[in-house]
């Protein structure tokens, strides 16, 4: 997770009907963040040759009263049907592209080939695994249970996100290389030249994703995913 302060008035128009930006301490944050789909089911049943694969997407963190939750401005994923799937059932932003991931004792790298050339992001040089403490930053990137997305016919879908709290390792050294010029809007090409101020590392866990029991817009589909290393 790699997470950059961001001016509120960048995300405003990107916030989907009956939200609010989420702020930590007067601060608003952009975050890039890479992970495996390990042993993915849909309504319980695997999917062949879709089980397991990366994503890479770009969020930022909205409230919906006492809903913590989380926009996505795009996600990149390698199989076709896999994000056909997720624009179909939750009108999510999802793009396929060519994907690789690399995993080292001392790093981690999620990286994608678009333009015909490769990016990657990188976190690497890892302190001590903590547990967030309530209400630290830590725990305000990696614990937001609530999903939002603006439909085309401009409501908002919410879907709820079930996983254990997860901990996490800080990175001393993480970066984007590459670029991400015209896979997202032009106004989040600083990534391209600004250092994330925070960094780490997730351990992961099961995850379940459900339709909300009380949701702007009534929607969605069960499917249970598997350990994120």
């Amino acid at each position: 997770m790699l997470n950059y302060e961001v001016d509120a008035a960048v995300l405003a128009a990107y916030v989907p009907a009956g939200l609010e930006i989420d702020y930590w301490r007067g601060r608003t944050y952009v975050s890039l963040v890479g992970f495996i789909f390990g042993n993915t089911r849909l309504r319980g049943a695997p999917i062949p040759f879709h089980r397991t694969f990366e994503e890479v997407n770009l969020r930022f963190y909205v409230r919906r009263g006492d809903r913590r939750g989380v926009v996505f401005i795009r996600e990149i994923v390698p199989r076709r049907a896999i994000a056909w799937v997720a624009r179909l059932v939750y009108g999510e932003h999802y793009v396929r592209l060519p994907m690789r991931s690399e995993f080292t004792p001392s790093a981690a790298a999620y990286g994608w080939k678009h333009g015909g050339k490769w990016s990657r992001i990188v976190v690497s040089r890892f302190g001590p695994r903590i547990r967030p403490a309530a209400g630290s930053h830590e725990e305000f990137i990696a614990e937001h249970h609530w999903g939002y997305t603006r439909r085309t016919d401009g409501s908002t879908l919410e879907y709820r996100v079930e996983h254990d709290p997860w901990s996490i390792q800080p990175s001393a050294a993480a970066y984007l290389e590459g670029s991400v010029a015209g896979l997202y809007p032009s106004e989040f090409e600083f990534l391209d030249t600004r250092a994330p101020n925070t960094a780490f590392l997730a351990d992961g866990s099961f995850v379940a994703v459900f339709p909300g029991a009380e949701t702007v817009v009534l929607s969605g589909l069960y499917c249970s995913l598997g350990k994120i290393p």
